[in-house]
């Protein structure tokens, strides 16, 4: 980031901080530092709005409270707390990660990023988020409100920025001494300029629009689990002729769930796994 000073950097602070401590967004995650349940906020919120998130949240911890409740669940009735956030392998890959940490880590997350990045789920920015959140470590990693505040503060009228680029500049502003304030003001910034301007983190080289929803295999892997928590198993055939969905799209997310490890087919006939 040439040319930017000290002075660039505390200013950005500054303006970060301060609209923080007027402004500053109230979710349950953000009011503790247990880190399973930092863990399974960051799993949540990949790919899934707070607004989303922030009721299913506290629904599940108080089903879920520790690693150890979500291990033992059966498949079902994690489905069931889960349902509305989407990309419901999360929910199996939670369980798997519950399980390790149960057995090897007396139900946390391990304070290690590359003991982190062996859980199932987590990947470089949830590993570090942990970190960050629950531990006070001061790692450096980009979502996209962090993007977008980035962006929009130091790389005016720039395309096709890079992340090494970002992840730098995320670097240079990070506070080592409170990260943890310090990322849930960030993000928060960007979130309030996304509000008031384009959305800058379009303007980030790794950008994507989300794939439409409405006629995807991903709508159709909603619709099979939603019948089978519905009914306990679910014929695929007669499932496609009471619900309008394109048989072959049906088959096609059944197959699907099932290489996730979330139902078990037998021909049309589709049941959740244990």
């Amino acid at each position: 980031m040439p040319g930017t000073s000290i002075e660039d950097v505390m200013a950005f602070r500054a303006s970060v901080l301060d609209l923080y401590a007027r402004e500053g967004r109230n979710f349950a995650w953000r009011r503790t530092t247990e880190p399973w349940a930092i863990l399974v906020s960051e799993v949540m919120l990949q790919q899934t709005q707070t607004d989303r998130v922030s009721p299913k949240y506290e629904a599940w911890m108080a089903r879920f409270p520790d690693a150890a409740s979500v291990a033992a669940a059966g498949l079902p009735e994690l489905y069931e707390s889960w349902r509305g956030l989407g990309y419901n392998s999360r929910a199996l890959r939670l369980r798997e990660a519950a399980r390790i940490c149960a057995s090897r880590y007396s139900g946390q997350p391990p304070a290690d990023e590359n003991l982190l990045l062996e859980l199932p789920g987590v990947g470089r920015y949830t590993a570090r988020a942990v970190l960050a959140f629950a531990y006070g470590l001061p790692t450096v990693f980009l979502e996209t409100n962090i993007r977008a505040a980035l962006i929009f503060s130091f790389f005016p009228g720039k395309e096709n920025i890079d992340d090494r680029e970002l992840e730098q500049t995320a670097a240079l502003v990070l506070d080592r001494d409170d990260p943890r304030t310090w990322y849930q003001a960030l993000m928060d910034y960007g979130a309030w300029i996304k509000r008031r301007e384009p959305n800058p983190s379009r303007r980030a080289a790794g950008y994507s629009r989300q794939a439409r929803f409405e006629g995807s295999t991903r709508q159709a892997r909603g619709a099979v689990l939603r019948a089978i928590a519905d009914s306990g198993r679910l014929d695929l055939r007669l499932f496609a002729a009471e619900s309008g969905i394109d048989y072959g799209r049906l088959r096609t997310a059944a197959l699907g769930l099932e290489r996730d490890g979330l139902v078990k087919a037998s021909g049309d006939q589709v049941g959740f796994t244990e």
